[in-house]
C-alpha cells in the first residue's frame, strides 16, 4: 500500500503546494494540526499506524522532511522506525530516501535527514531565543512595576481571554507571531501583551 501524506496547521492554509502527481496511491492522508503535536497522535498519523501494525504499509511519501515533527528527535525516530519495519519513506523537497530502488539503506539519505532535521531544530530554538529577549526588552522600555493610575483590567482577567488562551498555547508550541496573528485573528501588540503578562501578581494597563 502506497500512501501521500501532508500536514498543515490550519485548515484556511493552502495546501496545494504539498499536493502535486498524486497518481498510483491508495490513500492521501492530510492533517491540520499544529507540527508540535506527534506523529502518531495525529488523526491522518493514527491511522497510518493502523496500516502498519498490520504490515499493509509500503510506501510513505511527504512532501518535506518537517511533516514528520518539529523537531530532531521526533523526525529521526519516525525515520529510524519505518526503516526498521522496511517501509519506504520517499521525500520530495528535498529528495532522498531511505531507502533505494533495490531495496537497500539509502547512506547519503540517512546523512541529509540528520542535517535537515539539526537545522530545522537549531532555527526554532534560535526563533524562541529571540522571542525571550524582545520580552526582556520591552518589559525594559515600558517599565512595567505593577498596578498603575488608570489600571483597567487585571491580568488574570485578561490571560483567562479564549484569545489569549490560544495565543499562550501557540507561543509555547513556538509559533512566529506572524503565525500567530494568523491563526487568532489578533494583532502583533495582543500578542506582546499576553507574553509580558504571562508572568504572575502583574496586573494590565
Amino acid at each position: 500500500m502506497k500512501i501521500f501524506y501532508s500536514r498543515v496547521s490550519t485548515s484556511e492554509q493552502n495546501i496545494s503546494r504539498q499536493m502535486n502527481n498524486l497518481d498510483g496511491f491508495d490513500y492521501v492522508f492530510t492533517d491540520y494540526c499544529s507540527g508540535s503535536i506527534d506523529f502518531w497522535e495525529r488523526p491522518k498519523g493514527s491511522q497510518i499506524k493502523k496500516l502498519i501494525d498490520k504490515e499493509e504499509l509500503k510506501l510513505l511519501e511527504i512532501h518535506s522532511i518537517d511533516r514528520l515533527g518539529r523537531n530532531t528527535l521526533d523526525v529521526l525516530s519516525i525515520w529510524k522506525n519505518l526503516t526498521e519495519k522496511g517501509i519506504r519513506i520517499v521525500c520530495r523537497n528535498p529528495n532522498f530516501q531511505n531507502i533505494n530502488d533495490d531495496g537497500k539503506t539509502d547512506m547519503f539519505s540517512e546523512l541529509m535527514i540528520s542535517i535537515l532535521s539539526m537545522m530545522g531544530d537549531f532555527e526554532r530554538k534560535m526563533i524562541k531565543e529571540r522571542q525571550g529577549e524582545g520580552i526582556e526588552q520591552r518589559k525594559r522600555t515600558l517599565g512595567y512595576s505593577g498596578r498603575q493610575v488608570g489600571t483597567k483590567e487585571s491580568v488574570d482577567k485578561f490571560l483567562s481571554k479564549p484569545k489569549s488562551k490560544m495565543i499562550i498555547k501557540d507561543l509555547e508550541n513556538g509559533y512566529t507571531h506572524k503565525e500567530i496573528s494568523f491563526r487568532c485573528r489578533c494583532s502583533f501588540s495582543t500578542i506582546d501583551k499576553v507574553k509580558i503578562y504571562s508572568e504572575p501578581q502583574k496586573e494590565l494597563v
